[in-house]
């Protein structure tokens, strides 16, 4: 089924403006088509919108006309998605929509990213705005911008601009679960210039890949035990050893909140009977290791051309440096909540990086539910890349979002979703980061909720959406705007 057939799944409202939002490209921090997008929604509709100083999008839409003088509610949905495609996937992300198809019960995208987290969401606040014949109170929409790049518009959110007091945040991914609480996050950078070492130009070059793992969001699946094609690489190139291979580039990794599902590199062979053992001892060890989480791992090394007279690779010593530090560098789970069984409390995610020409660059998220903690892994991951010189900075934090017992908003729909769907609703906090605890500090005081339907292997090319959890998430929705009243 194409794009096109999406728009035939019910409910088509919520479909319909999925749709539309996935027509526009819109990677984090270049949102301008689909803010333009938005706002021309809220002027064919008739409705007041404007952009606060940060460029985040508030349209307002008046009461139903059974709830007039009650007090608004905000919806808010991030606009911006992750761009990832899969393994020889060749997709422009600033030109092309995404291209959807269904599967059963669930939407895909062709080869990338399909934009679930969080079109959904902000598909169904669309669908709200355009509804004729949906009870529900004054409606304020928030659609803040840069969420997966560093949560810069809830950062900037102008304070002053909104008056409800309870807010609705359609970013969650399980369609049984209310959130109520998320980690908080830091970003940690790395640069590294070394010094190079010229080799004739018929030196043996060597392309090792590593493609084929699951990647996915580096927080709801950081406790997994996914593979991350970095840290691989490293692990790969240590067991060879520098007097064994000389590195020449590096690329790993495609977004800072994804765990990398792939990494390439180029080196010059300078013993290739220990190559080939080495690096083969060493992969099958690894193979085994992921065999069952990472069924579909792939490590090759095929032979490689440099264009040029000569090739540049990293000298022995600061490739030793580099690749001991990148190995022992903190990834995955740093620490488990003493507080909530089975919470991730604190992790890190090496996400990117970049190698040659004489320096290297790489990205990383750190995330904690706890202020201090986060703190202390974000210097944990530093610790290596210090010690060998390299200059590293973490940046961009955004705090967490702390439950609370006492929420007008949480048992009120407690109760309408047991009555709704005939058992108890799960609630609880998340590992991923959402834009509560950012816009608290903009608008302190707001009661505040978290769900959505189920989306699968978001930040990934495998990400999907349970068509029958949109209906339920819909349901909800539409049932809380027409019995909310607080």
């Amino acid at each position: 089924m194409p794009s096109s057939d999406i728009r035939t799944l019910e409910p088509k409202a919520l479909w319909n403006c999925f749709a539309d939002l996935n027509a526009v490209p819109r990677p984090s921090k270049r949102e301008e088509r689909v803010v333009g997008f938005v706002l021309g929604f809220a002027a064919r509709h008739g409705l007041t919108s404007q952009l606060d100083s940060a460029g985040n999008v508030i349209i307002k839409k008046p009461a139903s006309a059974d709830r007039i003088g009650q007090p608004p509610v905000i919806m808010q949905a991030h606009l911006d998605m992750v761009h990832k495609a899969g393994d020889g996937v060749k997709f422009d992300f600033d030109r092309q929509g995404i291209e959807m198809w269904v599967d059963g019960d669930w939407v895909r995208a062709r080869g990338t990213t399909l934009g679930a987290d969080n079109g959904l969401g902000a598909a169904a606040i669309l669908a709200v705005l355009a509804a004729h014949d949906l009870s529900h109170p004054p409606i304020e929409a928030l659609f803040t911008l840069d969420e997966e790049q560093g949560m810069g518009g809830a950062l900037g959110l102008q304070p002053g601009l909104l008056t409800g007091k309870t807010m609705l945040n359609l970013d969650s991914e399980e369609d049984d679960t209310f959130t109520i609480g998320c980690a908080g996050g830091i970003d940690t950078t790395g640069r590294f210039e070394y010094n190079e070492t010229a080799h004739d130009s018929t030196a043996p070059v060597s392309a090792i890949q590593i493609t084929g793992l699951r990647g996915g969001h580096s927080g709801l699946q950081i406790h997994e035990g996914r593979a991350n094609a970095i840290k691989v690489m490293a692990r790969l190139l240590n067991a060879c050893g520098e007097d064994v291979v000389a590195l020449s580039t590096m690329r790993g990794g495609s977004a800072r909140n994804a765990i990398p599902a792939q990494c390439v590199a180029q080196v010059v062979v300078l013993d290739e009977a220990r190559f080939a053992e080495s690096f083969e001892r060493e992969a099958a060890g690894i193979r085994e290791e992921f065999r069952l989480i990472e069924p579909g791992l792939s490590i090759t090394t095929t032979p490689a051309k440099i264009e040029g007279s000569d090739v540049h690779t990293m000298c022995a010593e600061h490739q030793k440096h580099l690749l001991l530090a990148m190995q022992a560098v903190v990834n995955g789970v740093y620490r488990m909540s003493p507080v909530v069984p089975g919470l991730v409390e604190a992790s890190s995610n090496f996400s990117t990086i970049e190698l040659g020409g004489g320096k290297a660059e790489w990205g990383s998220l750190q995330r904690s539910s706890v202020e201090s903690s986060k703190l202390d892994v974000a210097r944990a991951f530093r610790a290596p890349f210090e010690l060998i010189g390299a200059d590293v900075r973490s940046g961009d934090p955004y705090p967490g979002w702390s439950p609370s017992a006492e929420s007008a908003i949480l048992d009120k729909m407690k109760k309408l979703y047991r009555e709704l769907f005939g058992h108890e609703v799960q609630v609880g906090a998340c590992h991923a980061g959402l834009e509560c605890g950012v816009i608290s500090m903009a608008y302190p005081g707001l009661d505040m909720i978290s769900f959505g339907p189920n989306i699968h292997e978001a930040h990934s090319e495998k990400e999907c959406a349970s068509i029958s959890s949109t209906q339920k998430f819909w349901k909800l929705l539409t049932a809380t705007l027409a019995d909310l009243q607080l």
